[in-house]
């Protein structure tokens, strides 16, 4: 949520930071700002506006900005309304320090009764500016007591008495060519250049101009200088941070032609998958190897359970993968919400594994579940797609998905590499517990090896189909969507992207509860879309397809109006529903990577056709970095 864009150098600093927010556009927002100075001005200079970055722009048409040093933000509102006056940044008294913020002060009314009885004036009504003023207090609090002192030395104070989260960007109009940034929560990302330096909330806003990153963890702080960049802790102890260099092309976070970055995306799953096999797997041994694990192969082999934790479409690919585990190496697997977790007093443990599941490796409520599982003594291994993230620092071991930035809000492809990253997590753990032999893995990663050219088939194939569909059901007011065993999280993916994107109510439920209660909904008007492929070679799921039929037969007896995804070659599910979307054949615990691409292909179009904003559907961010 939100976006942070900041430099210190010789450049122009708005291109640089507008160029910058318009890459974070996908993490959503609601108004935006910029503050810029340069050393021969004293002051620092404001524009906000509320709505697109557009807005903004057309206010520094009509007020242009100079200078060498500045920072903007893009808000998704927490606290007050969007509005100009509660857009970022915020200004102290005397409008000579400015803040941004991403985060949320939970202690703020109470310092803002504080600090109102020591004579300061707000003007707006978010958390955000309690940090302007509470800096500025400070800093009279030392003039008072003897004199004045450098602003990161009155942030470090300023700080440690602000309860809940925050990623902060300051400046000073007394101290020009300088950024103090601090984290507490919400990620902070340091770029690293020639002579100047940078800082974001995420690799995008910076990646065109460095590629070299340091990321702030918890209770560190930066001050950032065309010289460089000083690390310390909130104490102001110098800290060391390992500095990150960025592999993605920047050309990646582009459309490339397509009209949106979400189709893009849905597009780019076959190479993401790619990737994120590569290297990981021998078609010779079967074996699979997984660098970045820190836990001994022992260790993992006396797992007695394994928990894990996600949110949102995460956390569908959590229920996915426990199918894969379960089925392959016979481990007990439990699925949490992230946010849930804390409040079940969980049964983690020294013989639990825990395993956090999260694209941007920053949810808040992810990275809660991660501690409290390590508080209970349990080892963590994080599976997410941001090398250097919180939540793989604090673990154990991390799986990375290697699918290159995710521009759209609705995720495709993180999900389908996440389901890849689980599956050979599946065929490790089933390896080491003695439950597959070598050419039982050899055989599925042979066929893992084929899921990507089976996925092009699919964008080959569906695409018109799906447009097509799209035409048909985009007035449609409400979808339910089916299916049994592992589809079944399927089916909860494929309405959250349908609801996400194109504002339709839409409902994932297991085939099998119909009777209990569904079936009361069904009518002419309604679509319903059913996971129905099958892996003959499979006894489980040709009984699970032999169930998932009568299924069909129930809703069709009541006029539904059925979209079936079935394997080609299947005759007998045309005769029995209006539509069919034919995929490709695939190993039952390797069909939701196959089946799941015409449904984000159908939750597309239909959005496309209702005129939605399919990037940034509204009220919802990217990154959810507060609880």
């Amino acid at each position: 949520m939100c976006g942070i864009v900041g430099y210190v150098g010789p450049k122009q600093v708005v291109p640089v930071i507008i160029e910058g927010l318009r890459k974070l556009e996908y993490r959503g927002y609601d108004s935006a700002g910029i503050a810029v100075g340069s050393p021969s001005c004293s002051t620092l200079e404001v524009r906000r506006a509320p709505g697109k970055l557009g807005n903004l722009e057309r206010v520094l048409a009509e007020q242009p900005l100079e200078g060498s040093f500045g920072i903007g933000h893009t808000r998704w509102a927490t606290h007050g309304r969007p509005t100009e006056e509660n857009a970022h940044p915020h200004r102290d008294c005397k409008g000579r320090i400015v803040v941004v913020h991403n985060g949320i002060v939970e202690n703020y009314l109470e310092l803002k009764h504080e600090l109102v009885a020591l004579g300061h004036k707000f003007v707006t009504e978010t958390d955000t500016e309690i940090v302007a003023h509470l800096i500025e207090q400070v800093q009279n609090d030392a003039a008072a007591d003897g004199g004045p002192i450098p602003l990161e030395v009155a942030v470090r104070r300023a700080v440690k008495r602000l309860g809940g989260a925050f990623a902060l960007g300051i400046l000073s109009a007394g101290e020009p060519d300088k950024i103090v940034a601090a984290r507490q929560g919400p990620p902070v990302v340091i770029g690293l250049g020639e002579g100047e330096s940078f800082i974001a909330s995420d690799v995008p806003g910076i990646l065109h101009h460095t590629r070299n990153l340091y990321f702030l963890a918890d209770g560190d702080m930066a001050v950032l200088t065309p010289a460089g960049v000083q690390l310390t802790d909130f104490d102001g102890r110098p800290i060391q941070r390992a500095v990150t260099r960025i592999h993605w092309d920047p050309i990646q976070a582009e459309k490339g032609g397509y009209k949106h970055f979400m189709l893009k995306e849905i597009w780019e799953q076959p190479q993401a998958i790619a990737d994120t096999t590569l290297g990981r797997v021998s078609l010779d041994s079967g074996k699979v190897f997984l660098a970045e694990m820190e836990i001994p192969d022992e260790e993992l082999a006396r797992a007695e359970s394994l928990n894990i934790a996600a949110c949102g479409t995460s956390w569908h690919a959590g229920l996915t993968g426990k199918y894969m585990i379960e089925r392959l190496a016979r481990l007990p697997v439990d699925v949490d919400y992230a946010s849930e977790y804390r409040y079940r007093s969980p049964m983690a443990g020294p013989h639990q594994l825990g395993l956090l599941i999260t694209q941007s490796g920053e949810t808040a409520d992810t990275l809660a579940a991660q501690r409290e599982m390590m508080a209970l003594g349990s080892k963590t291994v994080a599976i997410c797609n941001v090398v250097g993230a919180m939540v793989a620092r604090e673990a154990h071991g991390a799986i990375y998905t290697h699918a290159g930035p995710e521009i759209g809000v609705a995720s495709t492809k993180a999900f389908t590499a996440q389901l890849t990253a689980l599956f050979l997590l599946a065929l490790k753990l089933g390896q080491l517990r003695g439950k597959l032999d070598t050419a039982q893995s050899v055989a599925l990663i042979e066929e893992l090896g084929r899921i990507p050219g089976k996925i092009e088939e699919v964008l080959r194939k569906s695409t018109g189909q799906c447009e097509l569909l799209a035409k048909d059901f985009s007035n449609a007011r409400d979808f339910l969507y089916l299916g049994r065993g592992i589809h079944f999280p399927i089916a909860l993916e494929g309405a959250l992207k349908l609801k996400e994107i194109s504002y339709i109510h839409a409902e994932g439920y297991p085939a099998g509860e119909m009777k209990h209660g569904p079936n009361a909904l069904i009518d002419e008007s309604l679509p319903v879309v059913v996971l129905a492929t099958c892996d003959k070679s499979d006894p489980a799921s040709k009984l699970r397809y032999e169930k998932t039929l009568s299924n069909i037969q129930e809703v069709t007896a009541r006029s539904g109006r059925v979209i079936a995804v079935a394997t080609e070659g299947d005759a007998t599910i045309g005769g029995l529903v209006e539509h069919v979307i034919h995929v490709p054949h695939a190993p039952e615990m390797l069909s939701p990577l196959v089946e799941i691409v015409p449904l984000q292909l159908l939750a597309y179009y239909i959005a496309v056709r209702r005129g939605c904003d399919v990037d940034q559907p509204r009220n919802l961010a990217k990154s959810v970095t507060v609880e």
